[in-house]
């Protein structure tokens, strides 16, 4: 016959789990209660260690011998960082060289080119070679004289404008580019940058915009006259080239 509880007996109690004590308090070997669910957002509980004793062994190297990606940057919500601003920004007009400053070095820049071509002219006009010619005739005699330039003094004045041009693109291309101030900026101390960058504009943008410079003298040279008004003290080349003059 097997042991039933009567009818109206309440049934007897659970036994208590391996390595308990008995009573009710938390015992070694009781019942844990299950963990709470990850949420999002929140760090990855740590593993259980293993059993016996030690660690977990280390994970195994990537293929090729190379070393496993980075994870990706956190989220910024979906948008792009905004592209960065000018670094030279509006400045009061102060700040800026005034007109009569950059005038006075274009003056300093042109004197060694206009040296130069002097000498070249000069050794062309004194070695210029001189033929006349005598027409006769039963009324009068006439003599004709006419001066021409000799082969050296061509030569001469040729070499010459070719050094001018290999001064001015080194003073305007590479000095200027590369220090931001040609022989006259650095007279007068100040240099020419990029609005953009706030740096130097570099060996052919330099250039550049020395080639811009004509578009100030197309418009009767007014383009020249822009600093005396704008308010960032800028030619029309360098509103082209959006740079600007500031002193050192």
């Amino acid at each position: 016959m097997t042991d039933q509880t009567p009818p109206g007996e309440p049934y007897p109690p659970l036994p208590p789990p391996a390595g308990s004590s008995g009573g009710h308090g938390p015992q070694s070997g009781a019942y844990e209660p299950a963990p709470a669910p990850w949420a999002p957002g929140a760090s990855y509980p740590p593993p259980p260690p293993p059993p016996g004793g030690g660690s977990y062994p280390p994970p195994p190297p990537p293929p090729g011998g190379g070393s496993y990606p980075p994870p990706p940057p956190p989220s910024s919500g979906g948008y792009a960082p905004p592209p960065p601003g000018p670094v030279i920004r509006a400045l009061p007009t102060e700040s800026y060289t005034p007109w009569f400053t950059r005038v006075l070095a274009f003056l300093i820049d042109y004197l060694p080119f206009l040296v130069l071509q002097g000498i070249g002219w000069g050794i062309m006009l004194a070695t210029q070679q001189t033929s006349c010619v005598t027409d006769i005739n039963q009324y009068d005699v006439t003599e004709y004289c006419a001066s021409q330039p000799s082969m050296i003094g061509q030569l001469a004045q040729w070499l010459l404008s070719l050094v001018g041009l290999a001064y001015w693109v080194w003073n305007y291309g590479y000095r200027q580019g590369t220090t931001g101030s040609s022989i006259g900026k650095s007279v007068l101390k100040f240099k020419v940058v990029s609005e953009v960058t706030g740096q130097p504009l570099g060996f052919g943008m330099s250039v550049v915009r020395q080639i811009a410079h004509f578009v100030d003298a197309l418009i009767c040279f007014v383009g020249y006259l822009f600093p005396l008004w704008d308010a960032k003290r800028q030619t029309v080349a360098d509103k082209i080239m959006t740079t600007v003059c500031l002193p050192i």
